[in-house]
C-alpha cells in the first residue's frame, strides 16, 4: 500500500526518562510522531493523511514566502511556481511534496536524501540530506546541502514542527521566545519592516500562555547561548518541550491554530526555525550563497525536560 507520506521510518531508543519513539516520513522528510513513554511531544497525524498545515516538513531551498514567486539576481529575473495561490506567493521551497530516499538506517536514526533539480525559477542543482537521530533528551536533526551545479546557488533552510505535551491542553502551555525583534507583515504575510519587541504584545521573553495567542508571525534577533537558540513551551507542572537550533537559524516563525486535525479544537502551535525570513531571495537577509561544490550543515532539535520513566 502506498501512503500519502510515503515510507514510514520508525525510530526507537531507551532513555533515562523512558522509551522514546518517532516516525519519520519519506515524503518531505517529515516528523509524523514523536513521543516519550507514550506521551506525544508533537501532534501526530495518521499515516493515511497528508501533513496537516505543513506539520513536520522540511523547507528547502527557502522557508516561508516569496512575493509573487519573483526574485532577481545580477540583472536576471526568475519566476517560481505560485504554490500559495490565495496570496499569490511561492511558499516553503521545492521539496515539500518530494519523496526522499533512505541512505542510512539504524534503530534510532535515519538519513534521508533528495535532490533539488533545476526548474522553473530555480535553475540550480542541489544535493540535500536530513539526518534524524533520537538522543537522550529528544530528537536531533541535521541538514546537509551541497551545491552540485556550476554556478553559486542561493539557499535557506527551514522546518515546520508543531509541539505539544500529551495530556496537557496546548492552550495551557506557556510559550517563551528569546527574540528581541518582530517582523511586521502586510495582508499577504510578507515583510514590511522589523521592530523591537520591547513594550509590545510581541515580547515573549517572559512567556505567554498559548491560549491567549493568535499568531502567524516571524521573530528575529534571537538570543544565542553556547551557539544555540532556544524556544520553549512549558506546562503548569513544570515539564517542557523546546526547539533548540544552531545560531545560524537566525529567525523563528510561530503559528497557532485551533483547527489542527485530531486536536478537538485545542490550540496547536508550530515553532519553526528558519535560517532566513520570508522574501530572503529578494532581501538577501539570512540567505546563503553556496559556491559550486560547497557544502553546508546545520542542526536543530526537539528537547524534552521534566519527564520521568514510568
Amino acid at each position: 500500500m502506498t501512503l500519502p507520506t510515503g515510507e514510514q521510518f520508525v525510530l526507537e531508543t531507551s532513555t533515562s526518562s523512558g522509551d522514546l519513539h518517532a516516525t519519520i516520513t519519506s515524503v518531505a522528510a517529515g516528523i509524523r510522531t514523536l513521543s516519550i513513554n507514550g506521551i506525544d511531544l508533537v501532534p501526530s497525524f495518521g499515516e493515511d493523511q497528508t501533513p496537516p498545515m505543513g506539520a513536520g516538513i522540511v523547507l528547502v531551498p527557502w522557508p516561508n514566502r516569496i512575493r509573487d514567486g519573483r526574485w532577481s539576481h545580477d540583472g536576471v529575473e526568475y519566476q517560481l511556481a505560485i504554490t500559495e495561490p490565495a496570496r499569490a506567493n511561492a511558499i516553503h521551497g521545492l521539496l515539500r511534496y518530494t519523496e526522499y530516499r533512505p541512505i542510512a538506517r539504524e534503530r534510532d536514526s535515519v538519513t534521508l536524501s533528495a535532490t533539488v533539480y533545476p526548474q522553473l525559477g530555480y535553475p540550480f542543482l542541489l544535493g540535500t540530506a536530513v539526518h534524524y537521530e533520537l538522543v537522550a533528551d529528544g530528537l536531533r536533526v541535521t541538514h546537509f546541502v551541497e551545491n552540485l551545479g556550476a554556478d553559486p546557488a542561493p539557499v535557506a533552510i527551514g522546518t515546520h514542527p508543531y509541539l505539544k505535551i500529551g495530556g496537557v491542553p496546548t492552550a495551557d502551555l506557556t510559550l517563551r521566545l528569546d527574540a528581541a525583534s518582530h517582523i511586521e507583515v502586510d495582508d499577504r504575510l510578507l515583510p514590511t519592516g522589523e521592530v523591537p519587541v520591547d513594550g509590545t504584545e510581541w515580547d515573549f521573553r517572559e512567556g505567554r500562555r498559548v491560549g491567549e495567542l493568535s499568531l502567524d508571525d516571524a521573530f528575529g534577533e534571537l538570543a544565542s547561548e553556547d551557539g544555540q537558540v532556544l524556544h520553549t513551551l512549558t506546562a503548569p507542572d513544570g515539564r517542557s518541550v523546546s526547539i533548540w537550533a544552531d545560531d545560524e537559524f537566525e529567525y523563528v516563525q510561530v503559528y497557532t491554530s485551533r483547527a489542527f486535525p485530531g486536536e478537538d479544537g485545542d490550540a496547536a502551535i508550530a515553532v519553526e526555525p528558519m535560517t532566513a525570513p520570508a522574501e530572503a531571495f529578494n532581501s538577501g537577509r539570512g540567505l546563503r550563497w553556496l559556491d559550486p561544490g560547497e557544502e553546508w550543515q546545520v542542526s536543530w532539535g526537539i528537547r524534552f525536560e521534566g519527564f520521568t520513566a514510568e
